[in-house]
């Protein structure tokens, strides 16, 4: 797993960076966290530097947009999607266990406040 940090240190509708083997975006969105790759599967821009509309970021290069919860760009330029990985609050601070492989699935976003059992 990857430490993130502090859950407080992401406000709503912003954005943490990571970096795993390959750098990941943990967004703050209406009480919710959701982690994908950082980098836009487009033009290599961050994600994490776009802006956050609901549950979708647009890309700050060319205006490419992702569901936070899919991956999936919502339509062009990106045709790709970005993977989504799994996260885990346990005592107020967030943790990124990252994907294995190139496909996407939904991850659900994670209460901010949310208990974990136990943290690997």
């Amino acid at each position: 797993m990857i430490y993130v940090g502090a859950a407080s240190d992401i406000p709503d509708g912003e954005a943490a960076r990571v970096q795993g083997e390959v750098s990941i975006a943990v967004f703050h969105v209406d009480g919710a966290l959701y982690a994908i790759d950082d980098t836009c599967t487009h033009q290599d821009a961050s994600l994490s530097d776009g802006w956050v509309e609901g549950c979708a970021v647009e890309c700050p290069l060319h205006a490419a947009c992702f569901d936070l919860r899919t991956g999936r760009p919502s339509g062009p330029p990106a045709k790709k999607p970005v993977r989504t990985h799994r996260v885990v609050v346990s005592d107020g601070h967030v943790w990124v266990e990252e994907s294995v492989g190139v496909e996407t699935s939904a991850q659900p976003g994670v209460p901010v406040d949310a208990v974990a059992e136990e943290v690997a």
